[in-house]
Formats: structure tokens, C-alpha cells, sequence
């Protein structure tokens, strides 16, 4: 599955990058076109991070570009880690559905079967609600400038709880979509509750481990991670350390890491049994009425079928983009957050060339509910 090799062309020799893989000579024309594609955008500064795609498991295009510290000149690999945002929702919901699966909750349960301190008005609210998003509880990332005045102190899961558990809900839960950082944080909690493990531990040891993926856990700012890039926000015309964030904030809804190679694990294990069963992954991948099963956006991109997550926290903006039917995996991770144009051009752009969608077609295929990451 891995071909080794040193294959470095245009913009990457220029962005100091390591390339340990070589494209198979079938892909050798994607490769240049892919690399036209990033090439302006690298030399523009606009992106800085690792890129992956994959065909069919196999790595067809699989590059680095920037620096992952800029401040001693160190240059991003694809095994540099990042802090990947909101993609770690999918690995939320599929601890769920684990317990499900083991006979310990229900996707239909209510929420305050295992959160006593559910207020009445949550009587309705089912962990099915929290996963896709139409629990009506407000999310604390909504808070007004809670990201410049509350993101760097450290709390617990209740306490994150607590931030929205008193204020209404903002409408009938089921009969709307809004993107709900509480919630996933409620669904940490009830993990942590059902299974009797720390959130951290249960996703290292339950999905992690069983897999392989020995480059990918959650993020925590005080510990030596070799390898980590640091994250950078634009100020103006120049970059500046992203502000710091205490990691136990974004917990379930964010605070994981990974490499671009992890996630390619993590993608071939989705067509199989090893993490879920068959109807959980179906289930999972279900859209229920806007655009979002669990832990995941459904939609199409150019006709074909797609399923992904997108991901931002401070100083990083992710996207994991899986087209099932065509076998087709591309996974772009920045340590900028200020990359979001980039992203998503790269993204649907590599899309579009490994899908071979002529450029006129493409302007007419939109990105999609996933095409902006969500803190």
C-alpha cells in the first residue's frame, strides 16, 4: 500500500516539505495537475499544512507545504499533527454508537436518563437530537466574545454544561438544524458517564488503539508531542501565534489531533466491521433531514456522494472530505486559520481532479453544508 520514494516538485522544494511516498505512474499527470492547483496558493501564503489523497486506500497525491513552526523554520510533513477542530465529532459519534451497539444506551434515549441535571425544559432532547444537531440547546461557542474572554480557562465537562444549561431552547427539538457545540459536549459527558472512561481514554483505547492510528489523540497543550505544528492566525499582513485555548474546552466537539496518513487508517476502517458494524456506519451516515448524520455533513459534491466534516480551532482549519462510491479519500489539514478560501478550493479542487470533472463543470457544484469549518 505504501510505495516509498522522494518525489518533490515546484512549490514543494520551494516550501521546504519532505515527501516520503511516490504517486503510482498512473497518477503521475494528477500529481502535476494537484500541484498547479496548491503551487499559487503556497506561493501566495495563503495555505500551509499537509495534504493527502487517496484512492482506493492507496496514496495518489500526498504532499507538505509551509512550516509547522515558523519561529525556528521547521517545515510541515505529512506526519506532522494537527489539531483537526470539529472533524473530531465523527470520532464522538462513533463512541456512541459503540455503546449503542453494546447495549448500554440508545441513540433515542433522552438526554436526562444520564445528565440528572437536565432542566425540564430538555425532557425531549434525545441523544439522537445532540448528534445531529437539532437538540435546540444553545452552544457555548455562541456566547459573545466567549473565544476572546472565556477559551483559555480550563473546565470540566459539566462546567461546560452548565455554560448554555439554563438558557431557553431555541426551538422544538427535531424540527431544526443548528450546529451545537454543547451538544457534543453533552454526548463526552454521557460517554464518560456510560462507559466509565475519561472521554480521552475511551476514544485512545477504543478506536486509536484497536486501529493503529499511533499519530492521533486528544490534544493537551501542556504535554510533549513530537512532531505538533503550531498553530498561526493572520493579524493583517502578518502572522501572529494563534491565541492559546485550553483544550478541555473544545473536548468532544474538538480537541483531538491527528496526521493526514491517520485519517487515511481511520477512512479504510470505515468500510469495514473493526469500529462498527453496518448499520451503525449506515446509521451514522444517514442524512436526517439537513444535510448531517452523526458527526457527519452528507451531501454531493460534482454528482457524486459525499460524506465529510470540516474542523476549526485556533490556529488550525481541517477538512475530511470521503467520496464512498468512487473510493476516493481527501483529507487537507492547515496550521493556519486563516487558510479557509484555500481549503476549500484545495479540497474540491483535488476532488475534481481525481473525479475527472472538467474545470467548466466545476463551477457548478457547490461545496456544500461542510465547505466552512465549524469551530
Amino acid at each position: 500500500m505504501r510505495t516509498m520514494g522522494c518525489l518533490l516538485i515546484g512549490i514543494s522544494l520551494l516550501s521546504g516539505s519532505r515527501v516520503s511516498w511516490s504517486e503510482a505512474a498512473g497518477d503521475s499527470a494528477l500529481a502535476v495537475q494537484s500541484e498547479a492547483l496548491i503551487a499559487p496558493l503556497v506561493a501566495a501564503d495563503q495555505f500551509s499544512g499537509s495534504v493527502l489523497v487517496a484512492r482506493n486506500g492507496v496514496p495518489v497525491f500526498r504532499r507538505a507545504y509551509g512550516l509547522a513552526n515558523r519561529e525556528w523554520s521547521v517545515p510541515n510533513t505529512p506526519s506532522t499533527k494537527f489539531r483537526i477542530g470539529s472533524i473530531t465529532k465523527q470520532f464522538t459519534a462513533t463512541a456512541v454508537m459503540q455503546l449503542a451497539e453494546s447495549g448500554k444506551l440508545s441513540v433515542d434515549d433522552p438526554v436526562a436518563k444520564y445528565y440528572e441535571a437536565a432542566p425540564a425544559a430538555w425532557s425531549a432532547v434525545t441523544i439522537r437530537h445532540l448528534l445531529t444537531h437539532t437538540s435546540a440547546i444553545p452552544s457555548y461557542t455562541n456566547i459573545a466574545h466567549f473565544f476572546e474572554q472565556q477559551a483559555r480557562l480550563d473546565r470540566t465537562p459539566e462546567e461546560l454544561i452548565q455554560l448554555t444549561r439554563d438558557k431557553p431552547l431555541e426551538f422544538t427539538p427535531g424540527s431544526q438544524y443548528a450546529y451545537d457545540n454543547t451538544g457534543y459536549e453533552i454526548l463526552g459527558y454521557i460517554i464518560e458517564k456510560v462507559s466509565g472512561e475519561r472521554y480521552a481514554d475511551y476514544i485512545q483505547r477504543h478506536i486509536f488503539d484497536v486501529l493503529g492510528m499511533k499519530s492521533s489523540g486528544y490534544d493537551v497543550s501542556e504535554t510533549i508531542i513530537p512532531e505538533r505544528a503550531a498553530g498561526y492566525s493572520r493579524d493583517k499582513d502578518r502572522f501572529i501565534n494563534a491565541h492559546f485555548i485550553s483544550m478541555t474546552v473544545p473536548y468532544a466537539a474538538g480537541s483531538l489531533y491527528a496526521t493526514v496518513d491517520d485519517m487515511l487508517i481511520w477512512d479504510q476502517a470505515l468500510y469495514t466491521d473493526r469500529i462498527l458494524s453496518a448499520a451503525s456506519r449506515q446509521a451514522m451516515f444517514t442524512d436526517y433531514g439537513h444535510g448531517y448524520g452523526f458527526g457527519w455533513v452528507v451531501n454531493q459534491q460534482y454528482g457524486h456522494a459525499r460524506v465529510q466534516h470540516a474542523g476549526g480551532i485556533n490556529g488550525f482549519i481541517t477538512r475530511f472530505d470521503r467520496y464512498p462510491q468512487d473510493k476516493l479519500t481527501v483529507v487537507v489539514f492547515s496550521n493556519e486559520d486563516s487558510a479557509g478560501a484555500a481549503l476549500v478550493r484545495i479540497c474540491d479542487g483535488l476532488a475534481a481532479i481525481y473525479l475527472g470533472i472538467p474545470e467548466t463543470a466545476q463551477g457548478q457544484s457547490k461545496s456544500g453544508a461542510g465547505g466552512k469549518p465549524k469551530r
